[in-house]
């Protein structure tokens, strides 16, 4: 028979949620403080921007947007207890007129009201979000990716030290 403790089984969930939502963009990895204020910062970020994050994790860069530059923020999400929390947190935040959650996947998210997107995903992610980024976005949008680039967008300037990537789409 079995024998499963609490740790073994909040282990083996755990890893099934990296796996799972590692096979649909990327593994959850928070983006540190430091480096959301740095991307909204290099995308000049401000209240006449509609910010779109793409795996949104924990809401952080979203919330950030909303708060400190006065943004409206879209988060897209498709992990449902991080879905969950980021509901829980712009509730609690008093950010409902500012931020939308939305439970699903980036890739079938339509991203053309967007006037910046963030992201951090992975490599491979990045290459396949591509042509949905050229397609969607308008002209003069900006794209910020954390750690990983768009090798066929318009890179305007990169952080070599954070490694933050900021293109144009249309440029």
């Amino acid at each position: 028979m079995w024998s499963f403790d609490i740790a073994t089984i909040t282990a083996l969930a755990l890893l099934a949620s990296v796996v799972w939502t590692t096979n649909r963009g990327a593994p959850w990895v928070p983006t540190p403080m430091k480096k959301v204020r740095k991307m909204l910062e290099m995308a000049e970020v401000g209240p006449d921007d509609l910010l779109y994050d793409l795996g949104c994790g924990d809401g952080r860069m979203i919330v950030t947007a909303a708060r400190s530059h006065g943004a409206r923020a879209v988060g897209v999400e498709i992990h449902p207890l991080r879905y969950i929390w980021c509901q829980i947190l712009i509730t609690a935040l008093g950010l409902r007129g500012r931020v939308k959650i939305v439970f699903g996947d980036m890739f079938k998210q339509d991203l053309s009201n967007a006037s910046v997107v963030t992201c951090y995903l992975l490599q491979s992610t990045n290459e396949r979000l591509q042509g949905k980024l050229e397609q969607e976005l308008r002209p003069n949008s900006r794209v910020v990716s954390s750690d990983f680039t768009f090798p066929g967008l318009y890179l305007e300037r990169k952080d070599s030290n954070s490694r933050i990537y900021l293109y144009h789409i249309g440029l």
